[in-house]
């Protein structure tokens, strides 16, 4: 069954769910029985594709998306079986959210190519949509690039079409060539957890949407769905002061990591943060993670994350992120209960 279709004025809630095998299921029946547009999961300790497969036979109507899939460690054609497999098991209802993640996870963790990571990413899209309309159309697949080829598709290798049409693809990124690539080539923006209102609005979006505007012009026609902008936003929140006090601690770590990471150097300084940055990545290279939480004040934590109560941070949210996003998602603790998260979304839809 193919998700309805969401009214374009609607601010809408995506959940970001745990990947783990034993809670993946309820968190994706518990956003689809409160109302939520989308569940997301990303590429941490657990493959996406496969934990979404699974909650894809336990629900019906709500979309299902890698939030995000690491692109590079697969090869395009790899990532096309992946996510035509998830397309076909929840009846079209696959949203395919791809990321680049940093060089030494792509060359150490991954053992695969790094160069030119925006032109890459853009080729990368390229090759997956040649192959998804090769299997969608029954065309010759021809595609040769820079970075991929791919020219061989045999019937027997090739899935069967889908009625609803091929999946959606989004893009992540931080830098102003990935963020234009994805208003370039994709159907949808994904912005990293740790970017400000200030960065977003400033740095990202003016480059995302001019990209795009070109893409239309040029009467591309992956521009005939609409594009999405999707806010995602580090939330510490809990039930009880001790889960709120835990997730709190959590988050601020997490900020930490982000603001110590050279791909993020210049959300940090757009804050006129470099000293803290610099301070925080000589840290990271000795491991003192604990550390480098206490060095995250008020104020920082404050331009990166939100805190407090369900009710309290589903205000603060709104206020930052509404007429900026098409959509939100809210990231939390690795360990954060998703059904408190999905409070924080449910008490956003109250808001309007």
């Amino acid at each position: 069954m193919t998700a309805p279709a969401i009214p374009s004025d609607r601010l809408r809630l995506d959940v970001s769910a745990p990947a783990y095998p034993g809670r993946i299921l309820a968190a994706a029946r518990d956003a689809e029985s409160r109302g939520m547009d989308r569940v997301t999961v990303a590429e941490t300790s657990h493959n996406p594709f496969i934990q979404l497969a699974r909650a894809a036979d336990h629900t019906s109507r709500i979309e299902l998306a890698t939030g995000v899939a690491i692109a590079f460690a697969r090869t395009p054609m790899t990532l096309a079986y992946e996510a035509w497999g998830l397309h076909e098991a929840s009846g079209g209802r696959a949203v395919i959210g791809l990321g680049s993640q940093v060089k030494p996870h792509i060359q150490r963790r991954f053992g695969m190519p790094w160069d030119h990571p925006a032109a890459r990413m853009r080729e990368y899209v390229h090759a997956v949509r040649a192959i998804w309309n090769s299997w969608q159309t029954g065309e010759r697949l021809a595609f040769r690039g820079d970075f991929y080829t791919h020219t061989l598709m045999t019937p027997v290798f090739a899935p069967d079409p889908v009625p609803d049409g091929v999946p959606r693809l989004l893009l992540a990124g931080v830098g102003p060539l990935m963020t234009a690539t994805a208003g370039a080539v994709a159907d949808g923006f994904l912005s990293h957890p740790f970017t400000s209102v200030e960065y977003l609005t400033r740095k990202v979006l003016p480059g995302v949407r001019e990209a795009r505007a070109k893409a239309e012009a040029a009467g591309e026609v992956w521009t005939n769905r609409p594009f999405e902008v999707v806010g995602s936003v580090l939330t510490a929140t809990g039930r009880t002061e001790e889960e709120l006090r835990a997730n709190h601690v959590a988050v601020r770590e997490r900020v930490a990591f982000y603001a110590s990471t050279p791909a993020y150097r210049p959300v940090m300084e757009t804050h006129g943060l470099i000293p803290l940055h610099e301070e925080l990545h000589r840290l990271s290279v000795r491991g003192a993670w604990a550390e480098m939480g206490e060095l995250i004040d008020d104020e920082v934590y404050s331009t990166f994350a939100v805190a407090g109560e369900p009710d309290t941070v589903a205000r603060e949210i709104h206020r930052r992120y509404a007429g900026v996003v098409d959509r939100l998602s809210v990231s939390g603790a690795r360990d954060a209960d998703p059904a408190v998260m999905t409070d924080v979304l449910t008490a956003i839809r109250g808001l309007g």
